[in-house]
């Protein structure tokens, strides 16, 4: 997309003592989407498994404009699908960003309805580890290239300070996440020194690493040189996702916080209430044409 320059004049009027008083305003904005690609910049991979229910669209949506602000990102987005829908795709089609649509169904014997939370499958972990495959197969662990591996779910909110917060992580990054385990926010503990020591947090507080997904970025070297490290299918309790894969990777002294020492909440654990449709299928109020 190349970019658009409008250019044009904002006159801001008042009347004092029966005089009109107007002052022109040269105002101009540059609308480009997305932000030019730079050489000098890691690249930032951010992953995404989605699944249809009514409000996906909006969700995507909502992750789009924020991702459009971001320089150098790569979207990989994977749905909990037996083939790529046409919604998802037109809409990354439309979006101008640089993205990878992927997609594999969730056998409906792991899916997490009705299920104690400690033999949960939590969703969305075939569609990571899917996209950490693609990354392994498609980028040479040999190659230049320098990258860093996030994962975003499509409901919550993003500062776009984060993404530059994470784009020189060494190895894993960690950083606060707001509005998670019952908490206004959970938080890596810091010490003195600036390093990880504990976790703020009521669930599980001894988990090896009591982070949410939200709450880390890893170094795109160190999963490629890493191929067996991966969020594990079985045996793995609910909460214990994030560990599964860090463990492989890193020990807690080498997390580098983030967001000010872990002081500044970048990323919000939002959800999008449920639409209510109790009138869909009546009689003249619905349209299955109708793309929402």
């Amino acid at each position: 997309y190349a970019f658009v320059l409008l250019s044009f004049s904002l006159h801001e009027s008042c009347v004092t003592m029966n005089k009109r008083i107007t002052k022109a305003t040269q105002m101009k904005y540059v609308h480009q989407r997305p932000p030019p690609w730079s050489d000098t910049l890691p690249t930032l991979h951010v992953i995404t498994p989605t699944y249809g229910r009514p409000v996906q669209k909006a969700e995507l949506t909502r992750l789009t404009n924020t991702l459009l602000h971001v320089p150098n990102l790569h979207w990989l987005v994977v749905e909990d699908s037996v083939q790529r829908t046409a919604l998802v795709s037109r809409l990354l089609e439309n979006t101008g960003l640089n993205y990878t649509h992927l997609n594999v169904e969730t056998p409906e014997n792991l899916k997490t309805q009705k299920k104690p939370r400690n033999v949960r499958f939590p969703r969305g972990t075939m569609q990571r580890n899917l996209a950490l495959r693609w990354l392994r197969e498609h980028i040479n662990p040999n190659s230049s290239h320098k990258g860093v591996v996030y994962f975003a779910d499509d409901d919550n909110t993003y500062n776009l300070e984060l993404f530059e917060e994470m784009r020189w992580t060494r190895k894993v990054s960690v950083w606060p996440v707001a509005f998670i385990g019952g908490l206004r926010y959970e938080s890596p503990k810091i010490n003195s020194q600036g390093k990880v020591f504990g976790w703020k947090t009521v669930f599980d507080p001894r988990r090896p690493f009591a982070i949410d997904m939200a709450g880390f970025a890893v170094n795109l070297q160190l999963i490629l040189s890493k191929p067996q490290a991966c969020f594990k299918l079985k045996g793995v309790k609910g909460g214990y996702q994030e560990s599964s894969l860090l463990q492989g990777l890193v020990t807690l002294s080498d997390l580098e916080p983030k967001a000010a020492n872990c002081t500044k909440i970048l990323v919000w654990h939002t959800r999008t209430e449920r639409p209510l449709l109790v009138n869909e299928g009546k009689k003249g109020f619905t349209s299955g044409s109708m793309e929402v």
